[in-house]
C-alpha cells in the first residue's frame, strides 16, 4: 500500500524518483525500493514524506483513504452546508479531543450517510444534557 501511495503522491507532482530523493536525500533506488516494496522507509522518513505531500502517515500505511484529517473535516463540512443546525453543531464538535479519532477514520461516505452520523451524535449529546 504504501509503495503505490508514494508512487501516486509522487507523479502527483510530477517529481520523478531521483528528484524526490534530492529532496530527502535519498537515493533513486531508496525511493524505488520503498515503491515497488522491497524496502521500508524508517519512521522518521515516512513523516517526513507524508509532511512533504501533505498527507497523515496513517494514509501513506493504508491504514486510512482520508489523505489527511484535515481532508475528512472538510469533507463533512461540505456534506453539512445545507443544514445550518447540523453545521453549527458540527463546528463545536470539530476541535474536541474525544472525538478526533472519529475524524481520522471516516471513509469517504455520501453526505447523507455523514448527516446521519452526525444527527445520531447530537441525539447522544442532547439526550445527555437532558440527564445532566
Amino acid at each position: 500500500m504504501l509503495g503505490e501511495r508514494l508512487k501516486k503522491l509522487r507523479e502527483q507532482k510530477s517529481l520523478s524518483q531521483t528528484e524526490l530523493g534530492n529532496h530527502f536525500s535519498l537515493s533513486k533506488q531508496a525511493i524505488s525500493g520503498y515503491e515497488n516494496g522491497t524496502r521500508s522507509p524508517d519512521a522518521t522518513t515516512l513523516g517526513l514524506l507524508a509532511d512533504f505531500f501533505s498527507v497523515s502517515v496513517d494514509y501513506l500505511l493504508g491504514r486510512t483513504d482520508i489523505p489527511s484529517p484535515k481532508q475528512a473535516v472538510l469533507d463533512i463540512e461540505r456534506a453539512l452546508s445545507d443544514d445550518t443546525e447540523l453545521a453549527l453543531f458540527f463546528n463545536e464538535l470539530k476541535d474536541r479531543d474525544d472525538l478526533q479519532l472519529l475524524f481520522k477514520q471516516v471513509r469517504p461516505m455520501s453526505p447523507e450517510d455523514i448527516k446521519k452520523i452526525i444527527r445520531v451524535i447530537k441525539a447522544i449529546e442532547d439526550e445527555e444534557a437532558q440527564e445532566g
